[in-house]
């Protein structure tokens, strides 16, 4: 299976082009995917920013089925680091909880590495992603984004 190209343009801020690794994470890779071509995360927004840690988003009032974690401390290999620019799902303390929710890496986390599914890698447009940590205004250590100012996902496109 080749890599999947996906491009993820962000409202007042430019757009991110990522390649996504099934042979690190086949479930998340083809779910991402599948929710992507089916527009779902057209309108979503990134909620959660943490400058130096990551951006959060994909979070929607009707979630998608839960689907495998798939990541060491789950039972399943997966080499991906949680590395600047990488592109993981988040989840709840359960570990097959994460259904359409993802992060990307604004700095390196290693602590992250085998917790999370790690699937994904933004070959261009790493400024965006700067751009949105820095500049983005939380209300809480969590990275709680204030309604009406979270950047918003025009679309995520597969283009390869």
């Amino acid at each position: 299976m080749k890599n999947p190209v996906i491009k993820i343009p962000v409202r007042d801020f430019g757009t991110m082009t990522a390649e996504l690794y099934g042979n690190a994470a086949p479930i998340t890779v083809q779910n991402f995917v599948n929710l992507a071509e089916s527009g779902f995360y057209t309108g979503l927004k990134f909620h959660r920013i943490i400058e130096g840690f990551m951006m959060q988003g994909g979070a929607s009032e009707n979630p998608p089925a839960s689907i495998v974690g798939e990541f060491a401390s789950n039972g399943i290999e997966n080499n991906l680091k949680h590395t600047r620019g990488v592109i993981s799902m988040a989840r709840t303390p359960i570990k097959d909880s994460a259904s359409s929710q993802f992060f990307i890496m604004h700095q390196d986390a290693p602590h992250l590495d085998g917790e999370y599914a790690a699937f994904g890698w933004v070959t261009s447009g790493i400024e965006v992603v700067d751009a949105i940590c820095d500049s983005t205004q939380v209300i809480d250590g969590n990275g709680t984004v204030l309604p009406g100012y979270e950047p918003i996902i025009k679309e995520i496109r597969i283009v390869e």
